[in-house]
């Protein structure tokens, strides 16, 4: 049997234990399961309270099971669940007893989804979207993912995939009918029109600084600077708990430590890094190589600097660089200005001098980093690269037009391919696994 035809099972909650388990099951033998363990299917969409047995007749828990026949279902297939007590030992029990079931298989990560988008309930960016939301660490990006799944980009390259079809539509029968006189002129105005105004809206969405995409990847800020200024202070700080060694000693951090941060719903990766300075230690010089190469891959440096500010060993100017002088409450001295390339900040990283300036500054920064982020259509590569493949052949297909109906015809269809394979209806077999095997098993 091909395994798109087995039944799958899964948990589909949290880690156990936990207070209640919920167990999803989909496929063709769905309710032969819900028959074996529970007695009998319920009503669809209906929750019972049954007591479940496996095929010894042995009480498993005492559990409330629900019932969705295909295809008004999550996965468009008859769809079983089980809201058990959420303990290992009844989930051992539970599994066991579905394991028992013919042609019933535990389900591989993103199975379920898949499934979905195979039998038509999301499309490839709903789906990608519903990966974004699994993995949302903040609420902006919960908000975006939530736009994408359900069906921000989608519903509009549908759109759009249909408006060019039409366009297609139009030149085509400019080719049939060439020996009419003038019906092809009347088909290739109001295509031509069509083409024009598809090409704006898809390079409007494209001349979008790729907000989206940033804010699902987070901003990445390296704290860096000579040895024992402050800097694992700083990050224990703004992490507010203790995440780095602090210790007087110089060299302390030697490999580089992150902490990922939640700035007024802006996803901050923080980082770390080893003191900058020369040194004869080899796992110190490996550290303060590391600390370089993340520094100058950051997207905002903040350079630590103690009393009597040195600048050596900043990052090139092509990242941006903010001056941050700690320890003034050891020396009252305020920044030096001037030396900066950015903006400076006096702080405090023991005390909490100065750190509400800089957290605000901060969370201007990724204010104007990521943008509003707001109805943006395109949050990842693949979506990106797509649009502007059918955005090229639009342009070429309006440059066309004097070599020939044909040539503008087989354009608008490579368009209109290059969307459907945007929305995953046509070609993508070699995306798929990349993207589903990336979901959590139960999802």
């Amino acid at each position: 049997m091909h395994p798109r035809d087995q039944t799958i099972f899964a948990l589909s909650s949290g880690r156990p234990p936990s207070a209640i388990a919920v167990v999803r099951v989909s496929g063709p033998e769905a309710g032969l399961v819900l028959t074996a363990l529970a007695g009998k299917v319920p009503a669809p969409r209906l929750a019972s309270r049954r007591l479940l047995r496996d095929s010894a007749g042995q009480s498993i828990d005492d559990a409330v099971v629900l019932w969705f026949p295909g295809p008004a279902s999550a996965t468009g297939e008859d769809v079983a669940e089980f809201h058990v007590h959420g303990g290992r030992a009844v989930l051992s029990a539970v599994f066991a007893a579905i394991s028992a079931i013919p042609n019933a298989r535990a389900a591989d990560p993103g199975e379920f989804t898949r499934r979905a988008f195979e039998n038509g309930k999301l499309d490839l960016t709903e789906a990608e979207g519903l990966d974004d939301l699994i993995h949302a660490d903040t609420d902006r990006q919960r908000r975006q993912a939530l736009r994408q799944l359900q069906g921000l980009l989608g519903d509009r390259a549908r759109d759009w995939r249909e408006r060019i079809i039409e366009a297609s539509a139009l030149v085509e029968a400019g080719i049939d009918f060439s020996d009419e006189g003038d019906v092809p002129d009347e088909l290739m105005a109001p295509a031509l029109r069509a083409i024009g105004s598809l090409h704006g809206e898809i390079t409007k969405v494209l001349a979008a600084q790729g907000h989206a995409e940033r804010l699902r990847e987070g901003l990445v800020v390296a704290i860096a600077g000579p040895p024992n200024v402050g800097k694992s202070t700083l990050i224990n700080q703004l992490a507010r708990r203790e995440v780095a060694i602090v210790s007087p000693h110089a060299g302390t951090t030697r490999d580089v430590i992150e902490v990922q941060l939640d700035l007024d719903g802006y996803p901050v990766t923080v980082i770390d890094t080893a003191g900058v300075r020369e040194t004869d230690d080899p796992v110190e010089q490996e550290g303060v190589r590391r600390a370089r190469a993340r520094a100058t891959d950051a997207d905002l440096v903040l350079w630590l600097t103690g009393p009597g500010a040195d600048l050596d060993g900043r990052p090139d100017e092509t990242t941006p660089v903010w001056l941050v002088r700690n320890k003034i409450d050891l020396d009252e001295g305020a920044p030096k200005a001037e030396a900066a390339a950015g903006p400076a900040f006096a702080i405090s990283a023991r005390r909490g001098d100065g750190l509400a300036e800089l957290i605000d500054a901060l969370v201007g920064f990724a204010a104007e980093y990521f943008g509003t982020g707001e109805g943006a259509l395109v949050t990842r590569a693949r979506q990106r690269d797509l649009l502007r493949q059918a955005a090229d052949c639009l342009q070429r297909s309006l440059g066309l037009v004097k070599d020939g109906e044909e040539l503008v015809a087989e354009e608008l269809r490579a368009a209109a391919y290059v969307l459907g394979r945007l929305l995953g209806r046509v070609d993508v077999e070699d995306v798929l696994g990349a993207i589903f095997q990336k979901f959590c098993i139960g999802k």
